[in-house]
């Protein structure tokens, strides 16, 4: 099997309205967009959860252009800074076992 045989949960850029989480759903599944689309409307409409369910999968899914999805990518900054800031306080730190002297 090679990549392109694949199916991918992505954001898709052809069809998109907002971020392109309907038409990447849509076309995962074979199914019209307008139809998952009217779903989250619906689900809006009775408690909201369609807003919340759109919020979840923008975050989560990843562009049709990249391999990581917007939290994956905030992770990655955030493990990078924090590796990159325990470096530097490592060269920077240093211990003096000397006694100090009193004057």
């Amino acid at each position: 099997m090679n990549e392109k045989s694949i199916k991918q949960l992505r954001r898709t850029r052809d069809g998109r309205i907002i971020a392109g989480v309907c038409s990447g759903v849509g076309h995962y599944l074979g199914i019209d967009a307008n139809l998952i689309r009217i779903g989250l409307a619906i689900a809006t409409l009775f408690g909201g959860m369609g807003i919340g369910v759109y919020a979840i999968g923008w975050l989560l899914m990843p562009d049709e252009g990249s391999d990581s999805s917007i939290v994956q990518d905030l992770i990655n900054k955030q493990q990078a800074k924090s590796t990159s800031a325990d470096t530097w306080q490592g060269t920077t730190d240093t211990w003096d076992d000397r006694p100090k002297t009193q004057q």
